[in-house]
């Protein structure tokens, strides 16, 4: 208890040059996808940095887990889905900054290769795996599930990536939604195991759109997964969040540290290359905390 207090004591007040005594936690997603890819050379990046013990990287459920994490005070740092970070800063004011926007995710709707579908709107009456609980796959895949008329009339299954991509090998489920980077290694994997296929969702997307603004249009080109035609999907930025009450100072040196561990970054995962300075103040409706700010105003952006 006495270690905790002086953990939260160190986080709450700032700690000076070097932050003795500064223990981090981040949120981090599941293992085999992008967040928690980037969240352990991150980790070592801010270790070295702040010169503080190595953050803890908490496998989690995805963006809902990490946000409710975050706002509990069960972590410090998330990774979060932009969509998910806005409706819940305009359900909480006050309570949550971000420090920078990061990659962008693609919307992947996969079904098998030998299947009948060619629309989202045919897997009506079927079963479809929709992410883990909590996560921002789940989140999108309920507005998709909506727009496109569904809601009530598929079976939905709370699934992981690999445990969906299993489910579809062996015929379990008849479709299955992702969110993440291009390409997103097992997707790749089982598409040369199995032979998979993604549905377009170009008419979906004005209806996606009236939900959030954050929502953008964007083309998974054939070549990424070796299929036979591109396919227009939903893009939605995601960014590094912290809640407000973080010392501006911890904040400005971890937002300083994001950027130049972009290399290490990239190294663990090609989605990292879209990382930014100039992209990553754009995290509107999401403020940027103040010690993120200080940082990008020191270089005059």
């Amino acid at each position: 208890m006495a270690a905790a207090l002086i953990a939260a004591g160190a986080l709450l007040t700032g700690c000076g040059p070097g932050f003795p005594g500064l223990h981090l936690r981040i949120a981090a997603g599941a293992a085999g996808g992008v967040y928690h890819d980037l969240a352990g050379p991150l980790a070592d990046a801010w270790a070295s940095g702040l010169g503080i013990d190595r953050p803890e990287v908490l496998g989690t459920q995805g963006s809902g887990d990490n946000l409710n994490r975050v706002l509990s005070g069960k972590a410090d740092i998330a990774f979060v889905a932009a969509d998910l970070a806005t409706d819940s800063a305009t359900a909480h004011p006050g309570k949550l900054a971000a420090l920078a926007r990061i990659h962008d995710d693609y919307l992947h709707i996969v079904v098998r290769a030998d299947s009948p579908y060619s629309s989202v709107q045919m897997l009506r009456g079927h079963h479809i795996a929709v992410g883990s609980p909590e996560s921002g796959v789940e989140y999108i895949a309920g507005r998709v599930l909506q727009v496109a008329g569904l809601r009530g009339s598929v079976t939905v299954q709370d699934l992981g990536l690999e445990d969906s991509l299993t489910a579809l090998a062996e015929r379990k489920v008849d479709a299955l939604f992702w969110s993440g980077g291009l390409p997103t290694p097992l997707i790749t994997q089982y598409t040369r195991k199995v032979g998979l296929r993604l549905l377009d969702m170009a008419d979906l997307m004005p209806g996606m759109q009236e939900f959030s603004p954050v929502y953008s249009t964007a083309t998974i080109p054939a070549v990424t997964y070796d299929q036979p035609n591109p396919v227009t999907t939903l893009v939605v930025p995601n960014f590094l969040v912290v809640p407000t009450s973080m010392p501006a100072d911890v904040a400005e040196e971890l937002t300083k540290g994001l950027y130049a561990a972009r290399p290490a970054l990239a190294r663990a995962n090609r989605a990292a290359l879209s990382i930014d300075v100039h992209p990553g103040i754009e995290t509107e409706p999401v403020p940027l905390h103040q010690g993120a700010l200080d940082y990008y105003r020191a270089g005059k952006l």
